[in-house]
């Protein structure tokens, strides 16, 4: 192969090598399953989606209602290929835009194979669970209760939770993990083998999502946009790749953030631009490591008022 590889080559390529690992994807898939992600913010959804897929193809980040489109990752276990779809965190919506992230887990859980609700290590359902319980009784479908974060807590206390939420509802299985280390994800994947249907491979082996490559630089630039910032400028951001051109070696990218106040693109422009340098670097080599090529990457600024509440603007940023 040429050494002018283009991002999508090298991209193809890491995905293979990441194929290559599973010896278990020579067997013929026979089976395919669809399973939501679902779960209030901040519990670990994307983290458990990125160790499931074994790459980053959601953005984490300690702030909530970080995802806010559903994010697909691709695992393939013995001859079941599991597709997994990671929701938004299901909460009290304020906005337009928080209208849509509702909708989006309502639309999820409406046709999946089984539902993954996942929940801290606390033995109280809370007031969002007990509403995505009461969604996944009337759909009628098989779920599973992921109790994250074992690794901060006893066992005592998972076997508390276990018992808070079993007399709420019926689940099919209560499964332990920790999204951050990987404990428990192979035991929760091979139990979810269960619930597949007979059916064709749906997608290629080594895919790990299937999100665009703009999609996913767009992301992570937002992602740096909630690390970095503070209170609820970040929340009224959203970001737009304007260009995504790959030049061999190197993949010239240009990108807008938009922000819905004039005060918070000074903010977020920082003196002398200090804080859109610092925001670009971190981005940058994210978009480096995720492409596997230099970038140069371009950003600007620019104000869209009360975006979030506008149907028209939802649509513009994708959230459809």
């Amino acid at each position: 192969m040429s050494a002018r590889k283009s991002a999508a080559a090298v991209r193809r390529e890491k995905e293979r090598k990441l194929a290559a690992k599973e010896a278990k994807q020579e067997i013929k898939i026979s089976k395919n399953g669809m399973f939501a992600i679902t779960g209030r913010p901040n519990v670990g959804k994307s983290t458990l989606t990125n160790a499931i897929a074994g790459s980053k193809v959601a953005i984490v980040t300690n702030k909530p209602q970080t995802t806010r489109n559903r994010i697909t990752a691709i695992r393939n276990v013995g001859s079941c290929q599991m597709v997994f779809m990671d929701t938004p965190g299901f909460h009290k919506a304020r906005s337009k835009l928080g209208e849509y992230m509702n909708n989006v887990v309502n639309e999820s859980v409406a046709d999946v194979d089984a539902v993954l609700l996942v929940v801290e290590p606390v033995a109280e359902v809370g007031i969002p669970e007990g509403m995505l319980i009461e969604k996944i009784r009337d759909a009628g479908i098989p779920a599973v209760l992921v109790i994250n974060k074992m690794d901060t807590v006893a066992r005592e206390r998972m076997l508390e939770v276990v018992e808070a939420y079993s007399r709420e509802y019926e689940f099919a299985e209560y499964v332990p993990v920790s999204a951050k280390t990987g404990e428990g994800v192979n035991m929760l994947l091979e139990i979810l083998t269960r619930f597949a249907q007979d059916g064709p491979q749906l997608f290629p082996d080594g895919q790990i999502s299937d999100q665009p490559e703009r999609q996913i630089v767009a992301e992570i630039v937002r992602e740096k946009l909630l690390v970095t910032l503070d209170k609820e400028i970040p929340h009224g951001t959203a970001v737009a790749v304007e260009r995504f051109e790959e030049n061999g070696r190197v993949t010239d990218i240009a990108v807008t953030i938009y922000c819905e106040k004039e005060s918070h693109k000074g903010i977020i422009i920082g003196r002398h631009g200090a804080q859109l340098k610092k925001i670009g670097a971190l981005a940058r080599a994210d978009i480096e490591n995720f492409l596997g090529t230099k970038v140069y990457l371009e950003t600007w600024v620019k104000v869209r008022e009360n975006w979030r509440q506008s149907a028209v603007q939802l649509k513009n940023f994708g959230y459809n």
